[in-house]
């Protein structure tokens, strides 16, 4: 039987409500909006650690991103050099075994930041930036047209088999579009094809993205979300900022629209899974606050619409969590799921059947790790990763252990009831011996051992 092709494209920081097909009308996303009509989609889907590289690792390795040693991003400035490291097994790696042709496009940030090592690497990367040489530190990803991290979104590099910076002419997505078209028109057609694309935007610096999708909200109404507070709404900076992350979604959406139109041009769509989706999200301005690494819905709520042979249209509100995507991919290109894996397949649901066990809450974490929150651990003798907050998202609700990201913080409870207060304005605040605390306590410290994470409950 002809193996299916696997086509995994996802953006950093694109948070699950920023799509027209999620309800977001004042975005324009029609090349997405049709292909998440022809997809499952998970409406429930969540970013275990929302930030880069944990949820990166764990999408790779169907582990959490605690036990793949990824607590935080790769970086520099730490006393322990965070990479994934060549022993884990991931989706590359099986699907090398079985066959396939394998590529990377696109920002990694799986990799050890080289400034770890040198001073002044061979490769010109700085920062928290790396070249992955060709070798097992790839993970068996054959074709390589990648970085570590770098944010230079105008004027992007990357890196081949060699030290020396591909220089990118154009916006990252639409150059690292035309690199994955390229991959597709010259790759061995007599292999099936495993190809990951890593967009960085709309992932700051928000305005680096061309004039024509800046311009796309310059003078327009904005619609916010209602947990964005006023005085961020009549913010010139932050409205500045707000149309530009619109701007660049929508500038994805083009690009995506490329290639799926070059897979109906090629006969490929009917033998090809193709994935949509993010790392995490954004706050955007929801509770006060830009970014990611809280355990509000706009920064752990991810999109996630798969299509593909056997997979029906439609929606799940199954809570599908990062661990997760390995095992129901595999499960979908009829690869065996290794040992390693601690994640769930929802390939069941993906092809309109139902599942044999869906789990009834998803772990949500995060672990202080940027030098200077380390080290006011450290001057303590504290373990920064007993700290910073863990969590549980059912459907329903959000609750959250709270141990803050310094160690003069005090510990708090924190619930949510999401379906009366879905915006996460009015959370209550529990004592621990309450007995909803006790209860999602409980279902905290399973997890704790399951993944040997040290959080101090």
């Amino acid at each position: 039987m002809k193996k299916k092709n696997l086509l995994y494209i996802f953006a950093d920081q694109w948070r699950a409500q920023a799509i027209g097909a999620a309800g977001e009308d004042h975005v324009s996303t029609p090349h997405m909006d049709r292909f998440a009509g022809e997809s499952m989609a998970f409406d429930h889907a969540v970013s275990t650690y929302p930030l880069c590289s944990p949820h990166r690792a764990s999408l790779l390795t169907g582990k959490y991103p605690y036990c793949c040693g990824m607590w935080t991003n790769c970086k520099i400035g730490l006393d322990e050099t965070v990479m994934l490291k060549p022993q884990e097994v991931t989706i590359s790696d099986v699907l090398h075994e079985n066959g396939y042709e394998t590529a990377y496009v696109g920002k990694y940030h799986l990799d050890a930041s080289e400034m770890n090592f040198h001073e002044k690497p061979e490769s010109g990367a700085v920062n928290w930036d790396a070249f992955t040489p060709p070798g097992e530190r790839r993970h068996h990803f054959d074709y390589w047209y990648s970085y570590g991290a770098m944010d230079k979104h105008l004027s992007p590099h990357y890196w081949k088999d060699e030290p020396k910076k591909e220089e990118g002419a154009k916006w990252s997505p639409e150059h690292e579009t035309d690199v994955v078209l390229d991959y597709l028109d010259g790759r061995n057609k007599e292999k099936p094809f495993c190809l990951f694309l890593s967009w960085n935007p709309p992932h700051p610096p928000y305005d680096l993205l061309p004039e024509k999708y800046a311009d796309r909200y310059r003078g327009k109404e904005l619609v916010f979300r209602g947990n964005v507070p006023e005085e961020l709404r009549t913010d010139e900076a932050f409205r500045k900022k707000f149309g530009e992350y619109y701007g660049a979604i929508e500038g994805l959406d083009d690009n995506f629209g490329r290639i799926m139109e070059y897979l109906d041009r090629e006969g490929l769509t009917e033998d090809t899974i193709v994935v949509l989706s993010a790392d995490h999200g954004d706050c955007m301005g929801s509770h006060g606050l830009m970014g990611k690494n809280i355990w509000y819905d706009e920064s752990i709520r991810i999109p996630l619409y798969i299509r593909g042979p056997q997979v029906v249209k439609g929606h799940s509100d199954a809570l599908i969590a990062s661990q997760d995507h390995m095992p129901t991919l595999l499960e979908l290109l009829d690869a065996a799921v290794p040992d390693t894996v601690q994640g769930k397949s929802f390939a069941s649901l993906a092809r309109g059947a139902s599942m044999e066990e869906e789990p009834e809450h998803a772990f949500l974490c995060m672990i202080p790790g940027m030098p200077e929150l380390v080290e006011e651990y450290r001057k303590l003798g504290l373990n920064n990763k007993a700290f910073g907050w863990r969590g549980i998202r059912t459907k329903d609700i959000t609750y959250v252990v709270d141990n803050g990201t310094s160690p003069s913080e005090t510990q708090r409870r924190l619930f949510y009831d999401n379906k009366k207060d879905p915006l996460q304005l009015n959370p209550v605040e529990l004592d621990p011996q309450d007995a909803i605390a006790e209860a999602y306590d409980a279902v905290i410290r399973s997890y704790l051992r399951k993944t040997r994470d040290p959080f101090l409950l």
